[in-house]
């Protein structure tokens, strides 16, 4: 049965561990800015920093091209996680170490951050949005957050993890995005629809303001655990499962 593993310095440190957070970093950056910017660009052209139906979709559409792109240009370096609950999820089934794990998160989250504050000098100091829940409690935002994450990390352990993927595999990216750009048009006038803590992370610090940013923590990590915990053990063999820094 696959499980934690919290790995070695040795292999967290090789060469091809650290090209794989710096894969990881310059995904992030890219993801974030493509996503943050369409927000930032709909809430100018139409003078309103409501998120109307066009702007749902748009918005929608944007983070799901963004990050089938980021996921794609990754993917053979660092596997493309672009999202600590990715990267969690992975690590629950036994797909990625701890420790290198960890690292993840640090260049996905410094990412974020730095593409956020690139926005924010790019558009001349527009607002850089934040996600929070709209017309429902907090405890509501945290099981959808758990929903869509969960959706996400049990795609991309099915197109991408799975031994038994064959040509499938191909799609990856595609699935990865599709499922991202659908759950933003299902959760975002509720949650937001982050499913990514990187995602809401960078804008946060960029913007200073952490209300409720807990919600995009908590949720899709217990999301993205669950996945991690079901779908491997239930559906990939334990002779299958490898502890490294990529898929």
């Amino acid at each position: 049965m696959p499980g934690l593993a919290f790995g070695s310095f040795d292999d967290s440190f090789s060469s091809s561990s650290i090209k794989a957070y710096i894969a990881e970093f310059i995904s992030t950056l890219l993801f974030v800015f493509a996503g943050v910017g369409s927000a930032i660009a709909y809430a100018k052209l139409t003078a309103d920093a409501a998120l109307d139906p066009p702007g749902l979709v748009a918005v929608a559409v944007c983070h799901g091209f963004a990050l089938f792109v980021a996921v794609s240009i990754a993917a053979n370096i660092s596997g493309g996680h672009v999202n600590p609950a990715v990267t969690f999820g992975l690590a629950v089934g036994g797909q990625i170490t701890i420790l290198t794990g960890l690292f993840y998160w640090i260049a996905q989250l410094l990412g974020s951050v730095v593409a956020s504050f690139l926005l924010s000098y790019v558009t001349g100091g527009l607002a850089v949005p934040i996600h929070g829940v709209s017309d429902i409690g907090a405890l509501q935002g945290v099981v959808f957050e758990i929903i869509i994450t969960f959706a996400l990390v049990y795609t991309v352990y099915a197109t991408a993890c799975d031994p038994k993927k064959g040509s499938v595999g191909t799609i990856a990216p595609l699935a990865i995005g599709f499922i991202v750009g659908a759950n933003i048009l299902a959760a975002g006038p509720f949650s937001g629809g982050s499913m990514n803590p990187a995602r809401s992370f960078g804008p946060a610090v960029a913007s200073f303001d952490f209300a409720g940013h807990w919600i995009y923590w908590v949720g899709p990590l217990i999301g993205g655990g669950l996945a991690g915990a079901i779908y491997p053990n239930v559906f990939i063999s334990d002779d299958h499962i490898p502890l490294s820094n990529d898929y």
